[in-house]
């Protein structure tokens, strides 16, 4: 079965619910404190995710094999810099193909709307996503953070868009 990408809609959020609180629970156990997993809660989720796709800022597109959503990446063109904020793949699709498929799409969707570089945060403490980002051709920059409702150091990493 081929696996789609395609711009979400409000009626995906159960969908992406499940992708995104699957990592923050399964994905995220022993890179992040047991608090910050669990100050993620059901509710905080629903509306997080209920406000960014209906935000007409920006995009968000799900993978999906079927009707079943596998992942998900939040992006936006802020000048000529893309940002990705979010890219989730559920912990039971991980290493299919499924985060190099969203994280191109959104490249190539900024792209096309004239950014000419990427930016995106990662905890520092996830070496996979960061391995992840660096077998794209993502760099980090040097430039770090500490959000306070997270509380762990996340980096910035920077790609040139074609």
């Amino acid at each position: 079965m081929t696996v789609e990408v395609r711009r979400a809609t409000p009626d995906d959020l159960s969908g992406v619910l499940g992708v995104f609180l699957g990592c923050w629970r399964e994905s995220y156990r022993g890179i992040l404190p047991a608090a910050v997993i669990e100050a993620m809660t059901d509710e905080r989720a629903r509306a997080l995710w209920a406000r960014a796709l209906a935000d007409e800022e920006g995009e968000v597109r799900v993978a999906e094999r079927e009707v079943t959503i596998l992942g998900l990446t939040r992006f936006v063109r802020a000048g000529d810099r893309g940002i990705v904020h979010s890219l989730y793949v559920s912990p039971q699709a991980h290493g299919g193909g499924v985060g190099r498929l969203l994280l191109t799409a959104a490249v190539d969707a900024l792209t096309g709307a004239g950014a000419r570089s990427a930016v995106l945060w990662v905890f520092a403490a996830n070496a996979p996503s960061i391995g992840f980002y660096e077998a794209q051709g993502w760099r980090a920059d040097g430039a770090t953070r500490t959000q306070p409702e997270f509380g762990q150091p996340e980096q910035r990493m920077r790609r040139e868009l074609p």
